[in-house]
């Protein structure tokens, strides 16, 4: 497990692609429960051992998860969630050359649970939620485009839905009309999030580098390193 920051009130990580946040039966894995056993391993806890799930990411995407190691500290943090405070932002290399270079996009979806998918529309309904996100330009990688997108809302699947309904699905999410396959995931990652200590008064930054494959689609650490912040 690839830890990204660790203290006695937080744990981040870093997901890889194709593993569940949380959710399954018990018994499968999640990187709950491999968080879980690490913290049990490493510290010698009996019993269970409590942590928040206060972020998480779909399945294909990777990037920075983050847990709370009291229900304290995921009481505080999640009221960072509610009230807005929290600086979320990823990376998403897309199918197509983008334009405009940088947007603000702002739907309103629906759960389409027959299809297992989210829908947007234009006009809000009793069953929809806004959905607002801003992009920007960071490269062209030959006909795929990398953006920066920082979320303003968090609904299922919104990064994913947003852009493909503007015609640049992310490389591998078929789902969502992707003509790239990929073997495994997609090409969407959790880079950065920003949260205030839940103990402390000071703010924490979590960055989680890009998965390897990347480098077949022109994308490195090296390359983006000139992009953060």
């Amino acid at each position: 497990m690839d830890i990204l920051y660790e203290d006695n009130h937080l744990l981040a990580v870093l997901k890889p692609v194709g593993i569940a946040t949380m959710g399954l039966p018990q018994g499968e894995e999640t990187l709950l429960s491999r968080a879980r056993a690490y913290v049990k391993r490493k510290y010698a806890k009996p019993g269970n051992v409590y942590l928040g799930v206060v972020s998480r990411l779909d399945v294909p995407v990777s990037g920075v998860v983050l847990f709370a190691r009291t229900s304290k500290a995921a009481d505080r943090i999640n009221e960072q969630f509610r009230s807005r405070t929290v600086a979320k932002e990823y990376l998403a290399l897309v199918e197509g050359r983008v334009f405009p270079a940088a947007a603000q996009c702002v739907d309103h979806v629906i759960d389409d649970p027959r299809h297992r998918k989210m829908r947007a529309t234009q006009t809000a309904s009793p069953d929809s939620k806004e959905a607002r996100l801003t992009y920007g330009l960071l490269a062209h990688c030959g006909n795929n485009s990398l953006l920066r997108v920082e979320l303003e809302t968090g609904r299922k699947h919104q990064i994913r839905l947003q852009l493909s309904v503007r015609g640049f699905p992310i490389l591998g999410d078929r789902k969502y009309g992707a003509k790239t396959i990929l073997p495994l995931g997609i090409t969407l990652h959790a880079r950065r999030l920003v949260v205030r200590h839940p103990t402390r008064d000071e703010t924490v930054e979590l960055v989680a580098p890009v998965p390897a494959f990347w480098k077949n689609h022109g994308v490195s650490e090296p390359m983006l390193a000139s992009f953060d912040p």
